[in-house]
């Protein structure tokens, strides 16, 4: 063999004969693409949640761990790079990166609605055109400079158009992200962003296909002419052939059935399929897996089965090895000397300028306030997955060189790293909000409507929220229960979870349910309780990142006039009767719930109150103690008490606690509260046999604690968060300060099994001093109405 022949590596065998054998796992192919996804996935994950206090998307994170597992960073070291990522592993990476890549691309093109895309209104089309026009051709304008420096001797066709396309790009999925995050997707701004990314994401797919028919290595324009003649011959036998066979498969697919395992199998093999005509073609093989997610029918559940089968495995583990085999290909040392670095300045500000520039421009010409057209600017900015699509096309085509394609891949970073931290210094939008009366539940005229805002995490917290809510609808006539059952759900990285916000409705705030197919089968247990029971109830949804779910409770409370928020306590019960928490993430909700909200809250330990199922109004026979201390928070208590001693069913215990006169907390009663239950319960004694009161003198801790075990065999307790006067019945350091002194012993494993505890807080108009919605002075609350079940009030723009 010559000295300067290249030695090529020996194929890679799949499995090992193992490590006990003598054989290194490394050195095959199966164990080796374990320990290269179990290593992508874990350490991508660890940059997320490190750049999570940003609210960066988690493709910022896999597109930096790719770069920082590559030659820029850990790949530096020889024996790193050759021990994980040895050149002759790279083609089984390479290949199950782009099988997740295929399937993404098809999610990403179930997400694209092309119906909505054909509605979208003069203003987004124009922003889209200039949002794609303007960079494009400032990209081919740097495409000249780079030709004469970095680039020399590239072809010149190919390499406009790429350097075109790679700056004029939006990322459609990591925008819905974006704005999803920020609560943006459904105002305005959010709605022409989304509507001109959607136009954009087609053209660039458009123009993509373009400058692969052009990279060839045929340089015949004829070939280049068949390449784009049979790909717009394939899109129409998709059209017209791909998307009859998929709505048939749709169609027999009913709602509450399951979806065939022939239809998904024959479904995902079609995306397969159409990625090989496509690369048989000479386009690329995402091209086809793009156009089957488009052609896909969105309406109904097999859309929503073939996402759940899918996704998680791609985007959870396929995905992130995408991103390192093009990490693996960017080595940021290429870039050095001022020439460079002043070439990746002048890439970054031609693509920050062209897109913010022509987006910013149009939208003022479309008349859009300045602020939301500075805003769209920078959203459309948006790079992400896409964008290294293209650049690694490229690269893989000869068109891109090594520094060429560092340079783009950190402008991509770059561009995508400063959207989030801008739009939210830039675009703040006020929540405005009409003032109103009722907050609490206590008021003077018990005749006047009571609206609840009732929150659910699970399954687990609906039977005892609807035996609640049975218990509290009362007996008058005009003053009726409305109920706003509201679905607590996490933004998560799901493209599912996104295609749900999409549909998301009215400024921002929850979507309301609809008559639809996929229908949230949790909200079904709460409409069919409406056509069992007088009380109006209205579902609805929340959707966004658990750090500020509060925000869409609180100004949903507020838009829908509610008295009080009921949420379920963070932690439930097992079967041996401990408490049990199901994260920090819940509780940290219910205090800021408190901090905020502009109405009364009540925090629902469950414990089975009436078993596991719903109780019809017949068979509902519960007893309730109120213990009263005294103070706001135990006379919001004792209205709501009051008001379920109504139902026939229900029989109330009030327990006045009174200290020895001479104590310390008698003295403290005295001056701090001069309240006591009396005057309510002289309202409603006389009419109600089934309220019982009676006082007991306590003189110590143990005095209370021994009064409310006796009491432990009711079904329910109604506390105050706060009474005024009240020794430490639970070490300071209880993890649950959220439920107060009284609410955190009766919620404690040791008390009680059976008998559920509501913790009640009664709104106090002075308590928030950063309330996050502005109300308008212009409006006297005592003369605005209240807004109709399911209707929105004008003056309102939460987002």
């Amino acid at each position: 063999m010559a000295g300067n022949a290249t030695v090529c590596p020996k194929p890679m065998k799949a499995t090992s004969n193992g490590s006990f054998q003598g054989d290194s796992p490394l050195d095959y192919a199966l164990p080796l693409v374990i320990l290269q996804i179990c290593l992508v996935v874990a350490f991508t994950r660890l940059l997320a949640l490190i750049l999570r206090p940003l609210r960066q998307p988690r493709v910022i994170a896999e597109i930096i761990g790719g770069i920082l597992l590559g030659p820029s960073a850990l790949g530096r070291s020889e024996k790193f790079l050759h021990a994980v990522f040895p050149t002759q592993s790279l083609t089984v990476l390479d290949t199950l990166a782009n099988i997740g890549l295929l399937y993404f691309l098809f999610l990403v093109g179930l997400e694209l609605d092309i119906s909505s895309i054909k509605r979208t209104g003069k203003k987004a089309l124009a922003i889209a055109l200039a949002g794609i026009s303007l960079p494009f051709i400032l990209g081919i304008g740097t495409s000249v400079v780079l030709r004469s420096t970095i680039s020399k001797g590239v072809s010149q066709g190919p390499f406009l158009v790429f350097m075109g396309v790679a700056l004029s790009i939006t990322a459609f999925p990591v925008l819905a992200r974006i704005l999803a995050e920020l609560k943006l997707l459904t105002t305005d701004v959010g709605r022409i962003a989304m509507s001109a990314a959607a136009v954009n994401d087609v053209a660039a797919w458009i123009l993509l296909a373009l400058a692969i028919a052009l990279s060839g290595t045929n340089t015949s324009p004829l070939v280049s002419l068949w390449v784009l003649l049979c790909g717009v011959a394939f899109v129409l036998l998709a059209i017209f052939a791909l998307n009859p066979a998929l709505a048939w498969m749709a169609r027999r697919s009913p709602e509450g059935e399951p979806v065939k395992e022939l239809y998904i199998c024959i479904t995902l093999s079609l995306v397969l399929a159409a990625g090989f005509v496509t690369d048989t073609i000479g386009i690329h093989a995402l091209f086809g897996a793009f156009v089957v997610g488009i052609v896909m029918p969105k309406d109904g559940p097999f859309a929503g089965v073939l996402i759940e089968k899918i996704e998680d495995l791609v985007s959870g583990l396929l995905l992130p090895l995408y991103f390192v085999s093009s990490g693996l290909k960017t080595n940021v040392a290429t870039i050095q000397g001022a020439q460079s670095w002043g070439l990746l300045v002048l890439v970054i500000f031609t693509a920050c300028f062209g897109k913010i520039v022509g987006t910013l421009s149009v939208s003022m010409l479309c008349k859009v306030p300045f602020k939301e057209a500075l805003t769209l600017g920078f959203l459309m900015n948006t790079k992400g997955l896409v964008e290294l699509i293209v650049l690694n096309i490229g690269k893989d085509r000869k068109v891109l060189n090594d520094q060429t394609f560092a340079v783009l891949v950190l402008m991509a970073l770059f561009t995508t790293f400063i959207t989030t931290p801008v739009v939210t210094a830039v675009y703040k939008p006020a929540r405005r909000g009409v003032p109103y009366k009722h907050r609490t539940i206590r008021r003077k005229d018990l005749d006047t409507e009571l609206r609840l805002l009732v929150c659910f995490h699970s399954t687990r917290n609906i039977p005892t929220m609807i035996n609640l809510i049975e218990s509290s609808r009362g007996t008058r006539k005009r003053g009726r229960l409305s109920v706003y059952a509201m679905h607590l759900m996490e933004l998560s990285e799901r493209s599912s979870a996104i295609s749900m916000v999409h549909k998301a409705r009215r400024n921002g705030l929850p979507f309301w349910n609809k008559i639809r197919e996929d229908q949230d089968q949790m909200v079904i247990a709460f409409e069919a309780y409406q056509q069992l029971s007088s009380v109006t109830v209205r579902p609805m949804t929340a959707i966004s990142p658990l750090s500020t779910i509060h925000e869409d409770i609180c100004t949903s409370a507020h838009q829908k006039r509610s008295a009080m928020i009921l949420l379920p306590f963070h932690k439930h019960q097992r079967l041996d009767g401990v408490m049990e928490s199901l994260g920090h993430s819940f509780q940290v909700v219910n205090q800021r719930v408190l901090r905020y909200a502009p109405c009364s809250v009540g925090i629902l330990v469950d414990r089975g109150l009436g078993g596991t199922t719903q109780v019809s109004a017949s068979d509902v026979s519960y007893t309730i103690v109120v213990p009263f201390f005294g103070g706001p928070d135990d006379r919001e208590a004792l209205t709501f008490g009051v008001r379920m001693a109504e139902h026939p069913g229900i029989v109330l215990s009030v327990v006045k606690f009174v200290f020895p006169p001479g104590t310390a907390v008698a003295a403290q009663e005295s001056s701090e509260d001069d309240d006591s239950p009396n005057d309510l319960l002289d309202l409603t004694t006389g009419k109600n046999e089934s309220i019982t009161y009676e006082e007991r003198t306590v003189g110590t801790k143990e005095d209370i604690v021994a009064a409310l075990k006796s009491m432990s065999r009711c079904n329910l307790f109604i506390v105050g968060r706060t009474p005024s006067t009240v020794p430490v019945l639970v070490d300071r350091t209880s993890d649950c300060p959220e439920l107060g002194h009284v609410g955190g012993y009766l919620a404690s494993s040791g008390f009680s099994t059976t008998a559920s505890v509501l913790v009640v807080q009664q709104y106090n108009p002075m308590g928030s001093l950063h309330p996050l919605v502005e109300e308008q002075t212009s409006a006297d609350a005592s003369d605005v109405p209240d807004t109709p079940m399911g209707h929105y009030s004008s003056a309102v723009n939460i987002v």
